[in-house]
């Protein structure tokens, strides 16, 4: 596990789209796309190098990590949507290249299943973009979720509810359920690439990259993981207690060495 801490949001988009980038450069990639607030930056970033430097992602597919359950993938608050207003629709990856759990789904067991399974027939996911909750979440993976859990219904957490509903006309709108990649599905991606800034995700990332690795905090099961990315601002890095050594070890990084 690698943490990098920059200065300012500016730079973790811009590493985290550089990281994105190397993978996209290779034949077939297939992405795992992260919504909310905290990628949007990067999406923006990528976006301008498809934009102004050509960069094309219409060899890639992409899976989203989790969608509302009931709320129509059309619809302004889905996730699909989402993703589309935000990255899809402003670079060369066709809608159909885009994949995501299906909320409303007859059967949402056997939809969970068929989601796991469609990663897997892709090859699995190289890069999986994941944000972090001020409770210590990754997807919908509310604390004392499995540590080796699969793509499943999840209950949020009126904490979660409270802080997306941004997204909604009211508080109340904010659905209950959702169906997400389970942490052990998300642990199955090639590289993780955690994005968090702001000083509400310190606590958070302090947990997850520091603490013990526990149910508590599903984040911190990223410990687990070869081949982890933590790119932090200094406000989400000021709980850590190594943040000095993780600043030594990425400025003496060699030259040769990737993220």
């Amino acid at each position: 596990m690698e943490i990098v801490i920059h200065d300012g949001v500016a730079e973790v988009d811009r590493t985290a789209a550089d990281i994105v980038e190397r993978s996209v450069r290779t034949p077939q990639t297939v992405l795992g796309l992260a919504t909310g607030s905290t990628p949007v930056g990067t999406y923006r970033e990528l976006a301008r190098r498809h934009r102004d430097e050509g960069l094309s992602f219409s060899h890639c597919r992409a899976f989203l990590l989790d969608e509302y359950i009931g709320v129509p993938k059309s619809a302004e608050q889905s996730y699909f949507s989402f993703i589309r207003e935000n990255f899809v629709d402003h670079v060369d990856l066709d809608d159909d290249a885009v994949f995501s759990p299906d909320g409303e789904a007859d059967d949402i067991s056997v939809e969970a299943q068929r989601y796991d399974a469609a990663i897997a027939a892709a090859g699995g996911i190289d890069v999986q973009i994941l944000g972090i909750g001020t409770d210590g979440h990754i997807g919908f993976n509310e604390p004392g979720s499995s540590l080796r859990s699969r793509t499943r219904v999840k209950t949020l957490t009126e904490q979660t509810r409270a802080d997306n509903a941004r997204f909604f006309d009211a508080p109340e709108d904010v659905p209950h359920h959702v169906l997400t990649q389970g942490l052990g599905t998300i642990d199955e991606a090639r590289h993780l690439v955690l994005i968090a800034t702001g000083e509400s995700k310190a606590r958070a990332v302090a947990a997850a990259v520091e603490g013990p690795l526990s149910a508590h905090c599903p984040a911190s099961v990223i410990q687990w993981h070869p081949h982890v990315s933590v790119l932090l601002d200094e406000a989400a890095a000021s709980s850590l207690a190594l943040a000095e050594y993780y600043r030594y070890a990425y400025a003496n990084k060699p030259r040769w060495q990737h993220l």
